[in-house]
């Protein structure tokens, strides 16, 4: 009984008119049936003039031509094939053969009880059952404090995560730790040469290793646990710059190594332990404190340690997907569709992040995941292919991995555009973001653009307090309903019958549209979970506090009619239910008071 409530509270008018619609449609001689229908789509859209009524479908139009019949003569059968039902109140024919459908009244208010019985599962759906989602989302190199470009990847992964859930979906969240390599080998040395500099050792710091402030602070703190342990003879600390080299990536690889030829490479590893610790707990820390809580954080190192990665290669070299070449290990991933080969092993013998990228992704589908949700920079647009083709080569399905690229955030203070380096530290950090605007319009503003373009962040804006800032907009609306429902003296009211509502006093034409406004959200909700899109919930709030809005400014709630108060309570109630829900979805709260 529970499981089918719960499919009734996802999308119930749109279904119902698409069963009548598919009902009318096989009653009729169509050549191929309803599977012409199904490859075709009954295309049931909301019309955005309600002159031409609620919902319309322009199936007349795609099928008229293979029946060898005149659109507008074909959809004339079919609305006359049409059983009657009390969901439609009128059925029109628009144009070359477009049908009208006009929503009775009396479905709108069956709509309202269905919200307010439902609660927070209103607009949910079991669309996505049997699929175990594992998202992986913000995943940054812990070399330093989260920047304001990590924070719209954290707040967009964990909006797709609850849309969803919302639609079904079994969703795992991770955050992939990049603990092994070459960037960490840099913060480790970065480290090192601060902490040199606490004992009056001022060699020139390397210009493409990190500078930020936080570096100081884990030398401090490798100072305050192991004083002069990691200190060399000074003469020894000569040679680190020896030979000096041009390209100063080079040149940070020779340091590197003099480092760690210099200190031993179990010193090396200790200041690399701690100064991942410390950077990693505050991504951690800064991650929660912006509702973002991966349950799982999977550390790059340990695909080393269990030998998955020399698993995966042996598999693939059993399958003759490796070759040799210029010394280096090639995997051939233009078998696959890859734009070329990828190198897996390099010269020297250090296997590449997509060696680790293979075995990663392998052991999530090990892990029974049916599909592989990454959410990744723009910056890796190329890297759809490659790790599709490692799947097929390791025997998995190229479908089951879906990339998301989220673009840029440009930061605005005023007029001037704020510079963003990880190395030099000349960058905003997420939590300074959030301490600026708040949570809940970082999270907002965040995800109100598609992931595809460009996002300028308007700082002024996301501190304003005012209509003009589209999440204060919509959080006073659900701050306005509290504050009626406060003066309230009624006692609870009984949701469970329509007829005890007395919803048909709602006549009113702000009434009607905030009705339809409200009925709409699990079709919004699907949508934004079918495209990866959460800025369709943005919008859509944002629509629907407009209708409120509009609806408070022309008619008293709280009226002396008993009657007519209570409908109108219940009306704005199912409309705080529907604003809590959606914006639960965005991560964003739902004050009470404003």
């Amino acid at each position: 009984m529970a499981e089918s409530c719960f499919r009734m509270w996802t999308n119930m008018l749109r279904i119902q008119l698409d069963t009548l619609l598919r009902e009318a449609l096989a009653s009729l001689p169509i050549p191929g049936g309803l599977e012409k229908v199904a490859t075709h789509g009954c295309q049931l859209e909301r019309t955005k003039d309600s002159k031409h009524g609620d919902f319309s479908t322009n199936i007349a139009l795609r099928l008229a031509k293979s029946l060898n019949q005149e659109p507008r003569a074909f959809a004339e059968e079919v609305v006359e094939s049409l059983r009657p039902s009390p969901l439609v109140e009128k059925v029109e024919i628009a144009g070359p053969g477009f049908i009208n459908f006009t929503v009775a009244a009396t479905a709108y208010h069956e709509e309202i009880t269905l919200i307010l019985k439902a609660g927070e599962r209103y607009g949910s759906s079991d669309t996505g059952a049997n699929c175990r989602v594992l998202v992986e989302y913000v995943s940054a190199n812990p070399t330093g404090p989260l920047h304001v470009g990590h924070g719209r990847h954290a707040a967009y992964g964990a909006s797709i995560s609850n849309l969803l859930r919302a639609t079904g979906h079994d969703v795992h969240e991770e955050y992939y730790v990049n603990d092994a390599g070459r960037q960490m080998d840099i913060l480790t040395i970065s480290v090192w040469f601060r902490y040199t500099e606490l004992y009056g050792q001022f060699m020139p710091f390397p210009e493409n290793a990190y500078q930020g402030n936080y570096v100081k602070e884990i030398a401090g703190t490798l100072n305050n646990f192991r004083g002069r342990d990691f200190l060399p003879d000074s003469n020894d600390l000569k040679k680190i710059i020896e030979h000096p080299n041009k390209d100063p990536e080079k040149q940070l690889d020779l340091i590197i190594q003099n480092i760690k030829n210099l200190i031993g490479l179990k010193q090396f590893n200790t200041v690399l332990k701690l100064s991942l610790e410390t950077v990693l707990k505050d991504i951690k820390e800064d991650l929660a404190s912006f509702g973002v809580k991966p349950k799982h954080w999977y550390s790059e190192t340990s695909l080393a340690e269990s030998n998955a990665i020399e698993r995966a290669l042996t598999s693939l070299k059993k399958k003759k997907m490796i070759y040799e070449k210029n010394g280096a290990t090639w995997f051939r991933s233009s078998n696959y569709g890859d734009e070329k080969d990828r190198v897996v092993v390099r010269e020297n013998g250090a296997k590449t992040y997509f060696a680790s990228d293979i075995a990663y992704h392998y052991d999530k589908r090990k892990r029974d995941y049916t599909h592989l949700l990454d959410v990744l920079g723009a910056d890796h647009h190329g890297y759809v292919a490659r790790i599709r083709a490692g799947l097929q080569a390791m025997g998995e399905p190229a479908e089951c991995f879906e990339s998301l690229l989220v673009q840029f955030v440009t930061l605005y203070r005023g007029q001037v555009k704020v510079q963003m380096s990880t190395r030099t530290g000349e960058y905003v950090t997420l939590r300074e973001l959030r301490e600026e605007v708040g949570n809940d319009a970082a999270r907002f503003f965040y995800v109100s653009r598609s992931n595809d373009q460009h996002l300028d962040f308007d700082l002024e804006l996301a501190k304003t307090q005012s209509n003009d800032n589209p999440v204060y907009y919509i959080q006073y609306a659900h701050a306005r309903i509290a504050s009626m429902l406060r003066q309230m003296k009624e006692p609870n009211i009984d949701f469970q019958s329509t007829k005890n509502l007395a919803l048909n006093r709602l006549t009113e034409a702000t009434e009607h549209s905030l009705m339809v406004a409200l009925s709409r959200y699990p079709e919004v909700v699907q949508l934004a979970s079918d495209k990866r899109a959460p800025q369709h919930v943005v919008h859509y709030l944002r629509d629907t506090a407009a209708c409120f809005h509009s609806y408070y400014n022309a008619h008293r709630v709280l009226v002396d009619d008993p009657v007519l108060r209570k409908a109108r309570v219940v009306l704005i109630l199912a409309t705080q239910q529907i604003i809590h829900n959606g914006l639960t979805l965005l991560g964003v709260s739902t004050p009470e008071k404003m």
